[in-house]
């Protein structure tokens, strides 16, 4: 960490072993997911369509397999274990569909937003199995997209980090903190001019493009399955899992 890396400070240091609290400097906590209770489907969370989805409940264009299951998203012990397995569907194009989970507040009866000005956090484990592809990101209106992070296990030290509203992106990579089956507290911080990310509470990438002053969007946290194009595709049969222990937002 260099002098002009601002690291956000642990307000809980008895929960680093799994749920290290972070809090952004000058912001309140307005919003939470602690995972410690069941899923609270339609209240708070769907998790059967998106309108980033062409299809609502699956994506082909954008080379996944991803067949959307709420049943996919367990919670126990303050974890959400996110489980794909192969599904009995044949996507349009021919591929074999994958059951898999996604919470989103768009369509929940909350609708829950984030805005400009926002930091946004999740704790996850990172997932190992080929195929895996975790996401934390925002949607709106076809667009209004902020990547938290994105992860695949064949670059298994790397996130993608990207601002797809004012175009900027970045591949972060740390052989300490990103590992799979390993846990990490990834965050951005969506501001007017920046966006900037962070991993374990230091700041890893700035921007100096940012959301613009009127931005909101709808949060989305999921495991999607790749269809081979870019990743590799799932091999096998065996499940493919990704877990979270909170997903956070402060304002």
């Amino acid at each position: 960490m260099t002098a002009d890396s601002p690291r956000f400070t642990p307000t809980a240091s008895a929960a680093l072993a799994i749920g290290a609290t972070r809090s952004a400097p000058g912001k309140s906590l307005v919003w939470s997911e602690e995972f410690n209770a069941p899923i609270a489907w339609g209240a708070k969370w769907v998790g059967d369509r998106t309108s980033a989805y062409r299809y609502g409940n699956h994506n082909p264009d954008d080379n996944k397999l991803d067949w959307l299951d709420p049943g996919c998203v367990t919670v126990s012990g303050g974890v959400a274990t996110f489980t794909a397995t192969p599904a009995g569907h044949i996507l349009r194009g021919g591929g074999q569909a994958w059951r898999t989970g996604l919470l989103t507040t768009e369509y929940s009866a909350e609708g829950f937003q984030v805005r400009t000005g926002d930091y946004i956090e999740a704790r996850v484990k990172l997932p190992s199995r080929p195929g895996a592809w975790p996401a934390l990101w925002t949607w709106k209106d076809g667009g209004n997209e902020i990547d938290t992070f994105e992860y695949h296990p064949d670059n298994p030290n790397l996130l993608e980090l990207s601002n797809h509203v004012n175009d900027a992106c970045t591949y972060h990579t740390d052989a300490d903190a990103i590992v799979p089956d390993g846990w990490v507290t990834i965050g951005s911080s969506c501001g007017e001019d920046s966006v900037d990310w962070y991993v374990d509470g230091e700041r890893v990438y700035r921007d100096g493009t940012g959301v613009g002053a009127d931005w909101s969007a709808y949060l989305i946290l999921n495991l999607s399955l790749c269809a081979g194009e870019y990743h590799p595709a799932p091999s096998g049969h065996g499940p493919v899992t990704f877990a979270a222990h909170h997903l956070r937002v402060y304002r």
